[in-house]
């Protein structure tokens, strides 16, 4: 058997994603701070979690009810190659279900509390539902209005 080496698995079963979502937990930029300071404690009834790993990815801020992602997008996000692989994650995420939030850390800086309860209300009433989520099918004709 494998020995283990500190977090307590063998290092054949260890998720590399879950480690580094942890130090990137205790490594957050003052805008994500800022941010986890409103976020956490379940605003409005509203849970998030903080760098949360999502397969091959790391959300900044996730909301498993709404399945919505919180990209914080500062300066880096315009330069080099990043403007082609956000543009790619955003693209997998929605495929794989996942709506993507994306705020800027300038904004975010400027009025943290405005930049949570504007995603706090974003996670608490989704503008629509997927089919997949509805409750049966929808109400034949005239019904909806008894």
């Amino acid at each position: 058997m494998a020995r283990s080496a500190g977090g307590g698995r063998p290092q054949s079963l260890r998720r590399p994603e879950v480690y580094e979502a942890r130090r990137a937990r205790r490594e957050m930029s003052l805008p994500e701070v800022l941010l986890w300071q409103r976020l956490k404690g379940s605003p409005q009834g509203v849970a998030f979690r903080k760098q949360h790993p999502i397969g091959a990815y790391r959300a900044d801020f996730y909301c498993a009810a709404a399945k919505l992602v919180i990209e914080v997008d500062g300066i880096a996000h315009d330069m080099g190659d990043r403007p082609q692989r956000d543009t790619e994650r955003t693209a997998s995420l929605e495929a794989a279900g996942y709506r993507i939030l994306r705020i800027m850390a300038a904004d975010v800086l400027k009025n943290a509390d405005e930049a949570a309860q504007a995603i706090v209300a974003v996670a608490a009433n989704p503008l629509h539902h997927s089919p997949e989520e509805a409750n049966g099918p929808p109400p034949r004709a005239g019904e909806d209005l008894r």
